[in-house]
Order: structure tokens, then C-alpha cells, then sequence
């Protein structure tokens, strides 16, 4: 298998809400948004890709996009077997700057000798930053139960609502303590524990759109941006201030 052969781009632009409906793919996809964020339900599992971060998307696995704003999305199709360091799990990594611009510049399609070569050191450069990519934690649980599923999504959507779960449990009919064990049930953690693994995530959407440190822990519940910055580290690996380099 060449180069030219192994991978191929895909390119669309959606608005907020749009689905790309269940379907899956003989390659693997990459999935990576240049912005907006997309949550993205492989089979059981959903992951939050915010921009400057791609989904790994192994072949053969059925997965759906639900767009979070306006999102330009940019995919790569690679051939089972074209690079051996992409894994048979799903995973998320840090698109590098470089990597973004290769991204982009795989969906021009060669239409000469020179662009063929161009191409074929494209994909191989693309390689090469996928092996450098930081894989980071950015599984976000969705529960099965339909009506909880929905209030998880518009708190996806709108992160910075003072959701409480005694709110939740009034718009489900239920006390506070069964809408508890429902969400370890279902999502084997807390709604605090959840709530806050989400805005978490999320915040490196707006962090990545220039909105400062201390904006964003003022909206997730930090009384100061240190503290904010601390747990973002302990949890990611790296530092908020990282999100404004993707």
C-alpha cells in the first residue's frame, strides 16, 4: 500500500444540532474539527471532541456526530493496516498546529505529478505527527434512559446553567435519591462527578476561542483561576493555557 492510496479527506460544514446520522466506515476515521464541538457515539460510548482534538475511530465501528455550534469538519479515511501505531480502541489526541494545516491541505486533491508528490509527503507527515500526538482523556458517559440522555445533551450544549440534581429530578418526576442511583447506574458516577468531567471538556472549547483562565473558572464553579488551572492540569496533563496553541 502507497501513500496516495492510504489516506483520503473529507470536508463539511454544519450548524449546531445538525447529525451526521449512524453509519461506519472499511477504514478508520479521524475525526477532527477545525472549530465547534462535536459529540461523537461510538456503539455504547460517547467522547466530546472540542476543537483542536480529533477522534480516532477504529474501522468497522458504528458511530454518529452531533454538532455543538457551528462546526467545519475535517476528516481523514485511513486504510486498516497504513499506520501501525493507530490503535483498535477509539481514542482522543492534541491536533499540533502542524498537523491541523496537513489536515486541511490532504483534502486538495492531486491532479498532477507534483501534486501527487506533494500529496504523498502529506500523508507521510501526517503520519509522523500522529505518532507525536498527546492522547488525552475526553470520554464524557451519556445514559441510556431517554429522558436523562436529553438533559445530559442540553447540558452539553449550555455548560454554564446552574443545573442542580434536584432540578433534574423535578423535570424527571423523581426524587433526588433514585435520579442518584440512576446516574450511577447508568453512568457508573455521580451527577457532580459527571458535571464536572463535562464542563471540563468543554471548557477547552472556549479557552481554544481566547476566552481567559479566569472567565472560564468563573463559569465552571472556581472561586480563582489557580484552582481551575490545578485541576485542569491533574486531570489533562496539561495547562489551560496550552488550548490557545491548537
Amino acid at each position: 500500500m502507497n501513500a496516495h492510496t492510504a489516506l483520503a479527506a473529507l470536508a463539511g460544514n454544519y450548524g449546531h444540532g445538525d447529525i451526521v446520522a449512524s453509519h461506519r466506515h472499511d477504514e478508520g476515521q479521524l475525526v477532527y474539527a477545525i472549530n465547534g464541538v462535536m459529540l461523537v457515539s461510538v456503539e455504547e460510548t460517547t467522547w466530546v471532541v472540542p476543537s483542536g482534538h480529533a477522534l480516532w475511530v477504529p474501522s468497522g465501528l458504528e458511530h454518529q456526530i452531533r454538532m455543538t455550534g457551528e462546526v467545519r469538519m475535517r476528516t481523514l479515511l485511513i486504510s486498516p493496516g497504513a499506520h501501525r501505531r493507530l490503535t483498535e480502541e477509539c481514542q482522543v489526541i492534541r491536533v499540533s498546529p502542524l498537523l491541523r494545516e496537513l489536515i486541511v491541505a490532504a483534502g486538495d486533491e492531486p491532479d498532477s505529478e507534483p501534486a501527487l508528490l506533494r500529496h504523498v509527503q502529506i500523508v507521510e507527515l501526517i503520519f509522523s505527527e500522529l505518532d507525536r500526538a498527546q492522547r488525552v482523556l475526553a470520554h464524557v458517559p451519556i445514559p441510556d434512559e431517554p429522558r436523562l440522555k436529553s438533559l445530559c445533551a442540553d447540558f452539553i450544549d449550555n455548560p454554564s446553567q446552574e443545573s442542580k440534581l434536584e432540578s433534574w429530578a423535578a423535570q424527571l418526576n423523581m426524587s433526588s435519591r433514585t435520579l442518584a442511583r440512576l446516574f450511577q447506574k447508568e453512568l457508573g458516577m455521580s451527577y457532580g462527578e459527571w458535571r464536572k468531567r463535562t464542563r471540563l471538556l468543554l471548557s477547552m472549547q472556549r479557552l481554544a476561542c481566547g476566552v481567559s483562565i479566569l472567565e472560564v473558572a468563573l463559569e465552571h464553579g472556581y472561586q480563582s483561576p489557580s484552582a481551575f488551572t490545578a485541576m485542569f492540569k491533574r486531570t489533562m496533563g496539561y495547562t489551560p493555557s496550552n488550548c490557545r496553541l491548537v
